[in-house]
């Protein structure tokens, strides 16, 4: 069975992957996002390709190979269904529950998984926006990413509904909160940009202003 760890870093890979489109995800890549060494990613890689699980090649980068993504998706769905139970069955908001899914995502079996499942209706989002893998029969299918982008992108006058939220630290969860940018919060552009690397926007008849940093850290699509 994979190690904690091994389940940590072939996540990670695909999620940097996918956000780059394919892109081979660098070993300074994973290090920040796991805010480890770059000699213990170097040391951890070894191990991946050793285990079939990831390819490394020095200055391009490493991938998953099949069995690295399958466990990877294994996990994403795992950590994604886990945080949208634990939100609408213990009415934990959603800067709190991806912690408690990081420790629980190791530990429960597959079937919990499927039942969970099955309990939500089989949702395709987990609070934050990101799309759950799907189980089909034996393997585990890629989460189908619809078109978005981000807030920053979005000229005056454009209407919009928040999709995702690409940041999910719990502190940036809470700004979001307070600003009343929950999933799904239509709104539309009021002025952008509005001043120095600033936007407004208004939002249930308030006019915020936001900065363009944090506008690129939301998906959104127009209506």
């Amino acid at each position: 069975m994979p190690s904690l760890t091994v389940e940590n870093y072939v996540k990670t890979i695909y999620q940097i992957v996918a956000a780059q489109q394919g892109r081979p995800a660098s070993t300074g890549q994973i290090a920040t996002t796991l805010n480890v060494s770059p000699g213990t990613v170097t040391s951890m890689l070894k191990t991946l390709d050793a285990a079939r699980l990831a390819t490394h090649r020095p200055y391009e980068g490493v991938a998953l190979t099949r069995a690295g993504t399958l466990l990877a998706l294994r996990m994403l769905r795992r950590h994604r269904l886990i945080e949208l139970f634990l939100l609408r069955t213990l009415d934990m908001s959603w800067d709190e529950v991806h912690d408690e899914a990081e420790h629980m995502e190791h530990a429960v079996s597959d079937l919990l998984v499927d039942r969970i499942d099955t309990f939500l209706s089989y949702p395709d989002v987990d609070p934050h926006g990101d799309p759950i893998p799907r189980a089909e029969g034996d393997s585990l299918q890629s989460p189908v990413e619809t078109p978005a982008h981000s807030l920053a992108e979005c000229a005056t006058g454009t209407s919009f509904k928040l999709t995702r939220v690409l940041d999910q630290s719990a502190d940036f969860l809470r700004y979001l909160t307070d600003l009343g940018l929950v999933l799904g919060a239509s709104g539309e552009v009021d002025r952008n940009p509005d001043g120095s690397g600033l936007m407004r926007i208004r939002l249930s008849n308030r006019v915020l202003t936001l900065a363009i940093e944090a506008a690129k850290k939301l998906s959104v699509a127009s209506v």
